[in-house]
């Protein structure tokens, strides 16, 4: 008598999304070591710069209130119902103002600390030049934000840090960083607080949103100057 035979089921010894994350924590290690090293040659520490890219990181998730408005959605109105009248009052909704720690405060810091690296002048031309443009392709889109081109900013501050220090070297490092982080928090953000009224209810974040994106970016941009 034959006894039957059991198959065992057949599993994978890895997760198959394990070859993703292995990627991704390589490329999040290549790309801190890169701009430590870029930075280091600015006289900043890596323990420092470390700290700096975890800031970021971290930081990209808080976003400090600075001003709370309410404002009126719908009206109120008077309705008819029979030989009554019904008052609706009218709805009224929050909007925040908050600043990103991330995408607004820790890329001021570190772009004041560059001011010494390179002139003035050339840092404030690289400042104007990213503001004015980063303020033409910025959009407000209602529940999130200001928004842009990711790839502008980085795209603008390394042009701009090459051409005004005539090559790479730490003097275009400084110029692309802080022309492109406090020129796209300027342009995009700080010049379009007028329009906050198209955003709608909820939190509107200085550096947060897509501004966050281009600035992080601008970090790796100038580390591959120097």
């Amino acid at each position: 008598m034959k006894l039957p035979r059991f198959r065992m089921a057949q599993r994978p010894v890895a997760h198959p999304a394990l070859p993703l994350l292995l990627i991704l924590l390589w490329v999040g290690f290549f790309f801190s070591n890169l701009v430590a090293a870029g930075f280091a040659r600015l006289g900043l520490p890596r323990p420092v710069t470390m700290l700096v890219l975890l800031a970021s990181i971290t930081g990209s998730v808080i976003n400090i209130p600075l001003r709370r408005r309410l404002r009126v959605s719908t009206p109120g109105v008077l309705t008819p119902i029979g030989p009554w009248l019904y008052y609706r009052p009218p709805q009224v909704e929050e909007q925040v103002l908050a600043i990103n720690v991330g995408g607004a405060l820790v890329p001021t810091a570190l772009s004041i600390w560059l001011l010494w690296h390179a002139p003035l002048w050339k840092i404030a031309l690289a400042i104007a030049l990213v503001a004015a443009i980063t303020h033409r392709f910025a959009r407000p889109l209602p529940g999130v934000g200001i928004t842009m081109p990711v790839l502008l900013p980085p795209i603008i501050a390394g042009a701009l840090g090459w051409l005004l220090a005539g090559a790479g070297g730490p003097q275009a490092a400084a110029i692309a960083y802080a022309g492109g982080s406090l020129g796209s928090l300027i342009g995009a953000d700080l010049l379009n607080l007028g329009k906050l009224q198209q955003l709608g209810p909820g939190v509107v974040s200085i550096g947060g949103a897509g501004i966050f994106d281009g600035v992080f970016l601008v970090g790796l941009v100038a580390a591959l100057l120097t």
